[in-house]
């Protein structure tokens, strides 16, 4: 454990982000596998999951719980799957 009062603080704030993006990340997640769930059983509301998933992978990116690239990346393969 840390004696330096400003490296407690440190590791309390990293603590706090940590839970943060790893509950970011897990919705990001569950968004992915249920819209890919809807294109591959042709559900109507695929769009409407892709979308959603789309809008959570954008606001993670903007936030800086995921890279840009790896956002760009994730969002391309869940429109071409739909797409395709």
């Amino acid at each position: 454990m840390a004696n330096i009062k400003s490296q407690i603080k440190r590791n309390r704030q990293n603590l706090k982000r940590n839970q943060r993006n790893r509950s970011v990340r897990s919705e990001i997640n569950t968004r992915t596998r249920t819209a890919l769930d809807a294109i591959d059983d042709d559900a109507p509301d695929s769009e409407e999951a892709v979308r959603l998933a789309v809008q959570r992978i954008d606001k993670a990116a903007q936030k800086g719980v995921i890279h840009k690239n790896t956002a760009a990346r994730n969002k391309s393969r869940l429109v071409r799957k739909l797409n395709g």
